[in-house]
């Protein structure tokens, strides 16, 4: 079997080289944590390789069925591949830290979506697929960062704006609320290279409720209303999930910043002008980003 540190150090190169947002919320934690989580991304990031590859689906599935084989012997201690480094890596973080190994399968279930080219008739429906894909990613985070799994919190905001009458719930749904909002963001930010691909993830029922042609992104002004309603709807999961950030460490709150934060100015390019995702990919300069990250680092929030 490869070396751990051998193991975590092609991960690494993975992360930084495949990572456009979540490097800069990774490169906050410190050494063992950072590696941890750059074996969990270059995981993630190989079930999303397959999806976006350009195999056949029969071939991509058998893909897809061999890492759900990978992820039971992680869930076993063992290792499928005792030289693959991603797989050693993440056995070597599962064995130090309380990772939740079976939420992999779920990105690999939202990775099968894709490749079957399934479509989402309501936003329940689309909120589940993002649970699937990034909602998992959040709770797998949690392992690294430390949060117990049986600790609740409140649903509302802390300190002067708290709410005492608000229920108490577990930090994974929090971890689950903010997977929603960034993985929102995510659709309407590549609505033009996801349709490339054949795959439309906002709802039938919202598409036909602001007119917009089947299995089309047109009229724009039809996609443009639709892109702010379902922005708003991201806004709330925002809302709803950043309070995670009250319980974690100074660094896992200031990674878990930095990629919300991003993602959260994304989102307000997006509502200032809900047309841009029919002109290309929104993103933010690296200036922007570098930005966030320090801003994080102070305990500022997003």
């Amino acid at each position: 079997m490869i070396s751990a540190e051998t193991a975590y150090r092609r991960c690494e190169e993975i992360t930084w080289s495949e990572a456009r947002n979540f490097a800069y919320g990774i490169r906050l934690l410190p050494p063992p944590k950072r590696r941890a989580m750059a074996a969990l991304y270059a995981l993630a990031r190989r079930i999303d390789d397959v999806g976006d590859g350009d195999w056949p689906e029969d071939r991509k599935l058998a893909a897809l069925d061999e890492l759900h084989a990978a992820i039971d012997a992680l869930e076993d201690g063992e290792i499928a591949d005792p030289d693959d480094p991603v797989l050693v890596g993440v056995g070597h973080a599962a064995s130090r830290y309380p990772i939740p190994v079976a939420a992999l399968h779920e990105i690999v279930e939202g990775c099968e979506h894709d490749v079957r080219g399934e479509t989402y008739a309501t936003m329940d429906d689309t909120v589940r697929y993002c649970r699937l894909v990034a909602g998992s990613v959040g709770r797998l985070s949690l392992g690294v960062f430390g949060t117990r799994p049986s600790r609740a919190v409140a649903a509302g905001p802390t300190g002067s704006k708290a709410d005492p009458a608000a229920p108490a719930r577990p930090v994974e749904e929090l971890a689950d609320d903010l997977g929603v909002a960034l993985q929102l963001t995510n659709m309407l930010r590549d609505i033009v290279e996801d349709h490339r691909m054949g795959r439309i993830y906002l709802p039938e029922q919202e598409r036909d409720r602001f007119g917009i042609a089947p299995g089309q992104w047109e009229p724009p002004e039809g996609v443009a209303a639709l892109v702010q309603f379902v922005a708003g709807q991201a806004v709330v999961w925002f809302e709803r999930g950043l309070v995670l950030l009250d319980h974690l460490d100074y660094r896992s709150r200031a990674c878990t910043a930095a990629m919300a934060g991003i993602y959260r100015r994304l989102l307000a390019r997006i509502l200032a002008r809900p047309e841009a995702p029919l002109e290309g990919r929104v993103s933010l300069p690296t200036s922007e980003k570098a930005l966030v990250a320090v801003r994080s680092l102070s305990g500022l929030r997003p």
